[in-house]
C-alpha cells in the first residue's frame, strides 16, 4: 500500500504546489528541511538538501520499504530513484545513469555512496560468492578513492577534488558482475594521514604533527583526507580487500611521505649557485624513492638539456627549482591517484563475459563530480570545474526541460512557453574551436618564447570583447572588483565568477622536467618504476608535444556527456543549505541562488504541464488534483473520458497489431530470403562442383582406348538428374560415333542389322551371333520346312523364298508377322515361323549353317528388321514357346524336342501340329 507524508511536512512533490512561484518553492523547501525531510521530488527528479547531521533513514528496514516499489509509493528518498534506475535496467534491458549534481558541500559524494549501498543491498538474492565479492570491492573502492581524492576545505569537510563516474555492470539476472571507474581532473593537492602507526611513521620519516608540513596546512587549517587511526585502518583494509599487495600499499605511503617532504624542501642561493638549504631531506627522499641521493639532488637543482649532439646540465634558478619541486609533487600525486584507479579497474572490470552465452550485459552509471565553485580566489581548477558543471547543466536542460517541452508542442497541447537559461552559449564560450577560452589558452601555450598569463588575458580581451558573458577590467574599467591584467569574469548559469589568470599558463602546460621522469623510472622500486614508463626515453629523443591539461579535460567532458546521453538518465539535485555546516540553519538567499541556477523552478513548470491533457479535453472545471490522483466531480466526465479511452485503446491495439505483424512479416521475409540466398548459393556450388568434376573426369577421353567407357560418372545433385541423363545420352552417342565413324558402307549395313536385332531380342536369346560378321548380301540361309528343303535368299530391296516347287516374293508393301522360338535348347534350335494374313504361315528351321553350331536367328531377324525399317514399315517379332500358327487355315502348334540319335533337324506331325526334332548333345 502506498505511504504518503502528512501535509505538515509540506508538499513532497513540488509539482503539487498550489502556485508555481519561486516564493512558494522556497517556502516548501525550507519547511521540509526544518521538519527533517531532506528529500523532495520534482516529478522523477530528487531534490536533496544536505542535513549536516547523521540521519537514521538508510538502514536495512528502509531499504526493504523501497525495494521493488514505484517512485510515488513511498516518501521521497534516494533509494526510490536508485530503485527506479535499477528496475528500468532490469525490466527493460536499458542502460541507465544517475547524475548527482550540485555545488561543493551539497552532499553529492554521500548521495552516491547511499545509492551504491542500496544497489548492493537489493541484488544477488541467491548470495552467489562471486557477486558478493564484486559488490564488496565496488563499495571498498569508494573508501579508497575518497581517501586519496577528497580533502577538507573551508566549505566542505569531505570535498571531492576529482570527478568520478562509475559504471556498474549487471548480468541478465540483475546481479553486479563488475564495473569501471573514470576520474576527471584531480586537483593536485593532498597529504598523508594522522592515523598511521608510530612504527610506520618512523619508517617514512614522518612526524605525528601535521602542522609540520607545508603542503597540508593552509591558513593554519589541516587539509587531510583521513583524520584518525580508525579511518587509516579502514583505508588500508579496503586496499587489501580490493587486491593491493603489501608492497604496493607501502609504496603508496612512501609516495605520500615523499610529497610531504618535498613541500618542506627549501632552496637558497650562494651567489649564482642554487642550493638546498635542508640537505638532510635529500637522503630521506632518496630512501623513500629507492634511488641514489646524488640523483635526487641533481634532478632538483639541474635540468639536462640537449643542444644538437651535445648534452649539458643547466642549473636552475631559485624560482625554477621551487617550480620544479612543486610540479614534481603534484605530478607524483596525480600519477599515484591514476595508478590507484587503474589498479581498482583491473580488479573490478568484467572479464571473459560473452553476451551470447551469459545474456546481455547492462549498466547503471553513477556520476559524482565536483560541484560549482565560487571561491575568494578562483584559478584554473575552478574554471575547469565550473565548465564541467556548465556541460552537465546543458545535458540536464536538453534531456529534461527541452525534450519535455518540445514533446508537448509536438502533441499540439497549447501552453505558455516556459523560459529557461540555455547555457549552451557558456559552453561554446569555453570550448569552441579557435574562439573559445581553452583554444586561446592552448594557442598561448604553443607560442615560442616567454609567454605570460597577462599576455593570455590580453588575447582573451581581443577575441571575446563583444561576448555578453565575458568581461575584464580592461573591458569594464569602472568595475573595481576586477584587477587590471589579472582577472576576467564569466557569467555562468550559477552566477558571476571572477577568475585570476595567475598560473593558467603553467597549469595548462602541466610541465614536468624530463629529469624527474628519468629519476622515478630508474627507481629500484618496481611499483614506482611502472608508474613512469616515459622515463625510459633518452634526453636526445624527440617526443610529440603532449596535449594540454585544458584539451585533455575538454575531451574527457565531451566523452562523459556523450556517455550519459546514451543512457536513460535519473537526476539527484543537491542543495547546500548554509556555509557554516549547521543542521539547523536554512540560508534563504544561499538556497534561492542554487534553486535558480539549477533550473528547479523551470523543471516544476514543465512537469506541471501534464494538467494540459485534461484542459485540452475541456474538463478543467470538473476536476481537482490530489497528490497522485485526479478527482472527477460528475459521471458525465467519467463516461466521456472512458469513451475517448476506449476509442484510443482500439487505435492503439490496431497500431500495435500492425507494427507487430509487420515486424513478424519482415522477420519471416528476412529468414526466407536468407534461406533462399543460402539455398541458391549451395545449389550453384553443387552444380558448379558437378560440372567441374565431369569435366575433370572426361576431359581426356579422346585419348583413351575405350574413349572413356570405363570412367565412372559422378553422382549429380537432384536438380541435375535430367541433365545428367541427357549428358549420358550425348556421351553415348558420341562414343558410338567414335566407334563407327571409320566403318565402310557394307559394315554399316551389318551394324544397323545387329542394332535392330539387339533392340528386338536383347535378354530373350543368349546367342545372337553379334560377335561374327554378317554377310547379308551373299551368304544364303538354308531353310528346312515340313514340306521340303528350302532356301531363303535376302537382299536390301527384296526377299525371295525359294522352294523346290515355288518361288515366293515377299512384298514389303504387305505387313508380315514373325515368330521365333526362344533359345532354350541350345544353338541347334533354329525354328522360325512367318505369320501371314491369309493364315498360311511358313514354318522354317534354319540348317546347313556355316560354321556349324552358329545361331543364324539373330542374323535373320536383323536382316529382315533392317529391310523393313528402311521401308519405314513395322515388323512384329514375338519370342514364344511353343509357337502357335496356322497351316492351310488350321490352327496348330509347333514344339521342339531333342533326340540323341538325331543327326539333322526334322519336322514330324503331331496331334496338335508339328514337332521339330533337333540333334541332342
Amino acid at each position: 500500500m502506498a505511504e504518503h507524508e502528512s501535509l505538515e511536512f509540506g508538499k513532497a512533490d513540488f509539482v503539487l504546489l498550489d502556485n508555481v512561484s519561486l516564493e512558494e518553492f522556497m517556502a516548501n523547501l525550507k519547511l521540509r528541511f526544518e521538519k527533517g525531510r531532506i528529500y523532495s521530488y520534482i516529478g522523477e527528479v530528487v531534490v536533496s538538501v544536505n542535513p549536516y547531521r547523521a540521519m537514521n533513514i538508510y538502514g536495512r528496514d528502509t531499504i526493504e520499504q523501497y525495494k521493488g516499489r514505484e517512485l510515488y509509493e513511498r516518501p521521497p528518498h534516494l533509494f526510490a530513484i536508485a530503485d527506479a534506475a535499477y528496475k528500468a535496467m532490469k525490466r527493460r534491458n536499458k542502460d541507465t545513469c544517475i547524475v548527482i549534481s550540485g555545488e561543493s558541500g551539497a552532499g553529492k559524494t554521500e548521495a552516491s555512496k547511499y545509492i551504491m549501498q542500496y544497489i548492493a543491498a537489493i541484488t544477488n538474492p541467491s548470495q552467489r560468492a562471486e557477486v558478493e565479492r564484486v559488490k564488496n570491492m565496488l563499495l571498498k573502492s569508494n573508501c579508497v578513492l575518497e581517501a586519496f581524492g577528497n580533502a577538507k576545505t573551508n566549505r566542505n569537510d569531505n570535498s571531492s577534488r576529482f570527478g568520478k563516474y562509475m559504471d556498474i555492470n549487471f548480468d541478465f539476472k540483475g546481479d553486479p558482475i563488475g564495473g569501471h571507474i573514470n576520474n576527471y581532473l584531480l586537483e593536485k593537492v593532498g597529504g598523508l594521514v594522522k592515523g598511521a602507526p608510530d612504527a610506520q611513521l618512523r619508517s617514512l620519516h614522518i612526524q605525528r604533527d601535521p602542522t609540520a608540513y607545508t603542503y597540508i596546512k593552509v591558513g593554519g587549517q589541516i587539509k587531510s583526507s583521513i583524520n584518525d587511526s580508525a579511518d587509516f585502518k579502514a583505508v588500508t583494509d579496503a586496499m587489501k580487500v580490493i587486491g593491493f599487495t603489501t608492497e604496493e600499499i607501502q609504496t603508496v605511503y612512501k609516495i605520500l611521505a615523499t610529497i610531504l617532504h618535498l613541500g618542506n624542501l627549501k632552496f637558497g642561493s650562494d651567489g649564482d649557485v642554487t642550493l638546498i638549504e635542508n640537505s638532510k631531506l635529500v637522503s630521506v627522499l632518496g630512501d623513500l624513492l629507492s634511488t641514489k641521493d646524488e640523483n635526487v639532488e641533481k634532478a632538483l637543482l639541474y635540468r639536462t638539456v640537449a643542444t644538437g649532439r651535445d648534452v649539458i646540465d643547466k642549473q636552475h634558478t631559485h624560482q625554477e627549482a621551487s617550480y620544479g619541486r612543486d610540479a614534481l609533487a603534484k605530478a607524483i600525486y596525480e600519477r599515484l591517484f591514476c595508478w590507484i584507479v587503474g589498479r581498482i579497474n583491473d580488479v573490478i572490470e568484467v572479464k571473459n563475459y560473452d553476451a551470447r552465452v551469459h545474456g546481455k550485459n547492462t549498466v547503471i552509471g553513477v556520476l559524482d563530480i565536483y560541484g560549482f565553485e565560487i571561491f575568494q580566489n578562483n584559478s584554473f581548477e575552478q574554471f575547469c570545474i565550473n565548465y564541467c558543471n556548465e556541460k552537465l547543466q546543458q545535458l540536464f536542460i536538453q534531456l529534461v526541460l527541452k525534450q519535455e517541452q518540445e514533446e508537448y508542442q509536438r502533441e499540439g497541447i497549447p501552453w505558455k512557453h516556459i523560459d529557461y537559461f540555455n547555457n549552451q552559449i557558456i559552453v561554446d564560450l569555453v570550448e569552441q574551436q579557435h574562439k573559445g577560452i581553452f583554444a586561446v589558452l592552448d594557442e598561448a601555450c604553443m607560442n615560442v618564447g616567454k609567454v605570460t598569463d597577462e599576455m593570455f588575458l590580453q588575447a582573451l580581451n581581443g577575441k571575446l570583447a563583444k561576448h555578453a558573458h565575458y568581461t575584464s577590467r580592461k573591458l569594464s574599467p569602472t568595475d573595481k572588483n576586477l584587477e587590471f591584467d589579472r582577472d576576467f569574469r564569466i557569467r555562468h548559469y550559477a552566477g558571476d565568477v571572477a577568475y585570476s589568470v595567475v598560473g593558467f599558463i603553467d597549469k595548462n602546460k602541466d610541465t614536468l622536467f624530463q629529469d624527474f621522469k628519468r629519476l622515478l623510472y630508474n627507481s629500484s622500486n618496481p611499483v614506482l618504476k611502472a608508474m613512469w614508463p616515459e622515463g625510459k626515453l633518452s634526453i636526445t629523443e624527440v617526443t610529440k608535444r603532449p596535449l594540454t591539461a585544458a584539451t585533455l579535460f575538454k575531451n574527457s567532458m565531451i566523452s562523459l556527456v556523450e556517455n550519459l546521453a546514451s543512457k536513460e538518465p535519473y537526476y539527484v539535485r543537491c542543495i547546500k543549505p548554509n556555509d557554516v555546516k549547521s543542521p539547523l540553519l536554512f540560508e534563504h538567499e544561499r538556497c534561492k541562488h542554487q534553486v535558480e541556477y539549477l533550473g528547479l523552478l523551470e523543471n516544476v513548470r514543465v512537469r506541471r504541464a501534464v494538467k494540459r491533457l485534461l484542459q485540452g479535453c475541456g474538463f478543467e472545471h470538473d476536476v481537482a488534483y490530489g497528490k497522485t490522483k485526479v478527482f472527477i466531480r460528475t459521471p458525465r466526465t467519467i463516461f466521456s473520458l472512458e469513451e475517448q479511452r476506449a476509442e484510443m485503446v482500439k487505435r492503439i491495439v490496431l497500431f500495435l497489431q500492425k507494427v507487430w505483424r509487420g515486424t513478424l512479416a519482415r522477420m519471416r521475409y528476412r529468414r526466407m530470403r536468407a534461406a533462399l540466398i543460402i539455398i541458391r548459393a549451395y545449389r550453384r556450388y553443387k552444380v558448379k562442383s558437378y560440372i567441374r568434376e565431369v569435366n575433370r573426369r572426361f576431359k581426356n577421353v579422346r585419348g583413351m582406348k575405350d574413349h572413356g567407357k570405363h570412367v565412372k560418372w559422378p553422382t549429380p545433385p537432384k536438380v541435375l538428374r535430367k541433365f545428367e541423363e541427357a549428358l549420358r545420352n550425348i556421351y553415348n552417342r558420341w562414343w558410338a560415333w567414335m566407334l563407327i565413324k571409320d566403318l565402310s558402307p557394307e559394315e554399316m549395313v551389318q551394324i544397323r542389322a545387329k542394332v535392330a536385332t539387339l533392340e528386338c531380342l536383347k535378354g530373350q536369346r543368349a546367342d545372337l551371333g553379334l560377335q561374327r560378321s554378317w554377310d547379308i548380301h551373299e551368304s544364303p540361309l538354308l531353310l528346312q520346312c515340313p514340306q521340303s528343303m528350302s532356301f531363303i535368299i535376302l537382299a536390301e530391296d527384296r526377299a525371295l523364298l525359294i522352294t523346290d516347287r515355288h518361288l515366293y516374293k515377299m512384298d514389303p508393301v504387305k505387313q508380315y508377322k514373325g515368330s521365333v522360338s526362344p533359345f532354350l535348347l541350345g544353338p541347334k534350335d533354329q525354328l522360325v515361323v512367318f505369320h501371314t494374313k491369309d493364315n498360311r504361315d511358313l514354318i522354317v528351321c534354319l540348317q546347313g549353317i556355316v560354321p556349324a553350331g552358329d545361331s543364324r536367328i539373330g542374323e535373320l531377324v536383323g536382316t529382315v528388321l533392317s529391310h523393313f525399317k528402311s521401308e519405314k514399315r513395322k515388323l512384329q517379332v514375338n519370342i514364344v514357346s511353343p509357337i502357335h500358327c496356322s497351316m492351310n487355315g488350321r490352327k496348330c502348334t509347333v514344339i521342339v524336342e531333342t533326340k540323341i540319335n538325331q543327326s539333322q533337324p526334322d519336322f514330324t506331325k503331331s496331334r496338335s501340329g508339328y514337332i521339330l526334332s533337333v540333334p541332342g548333345n
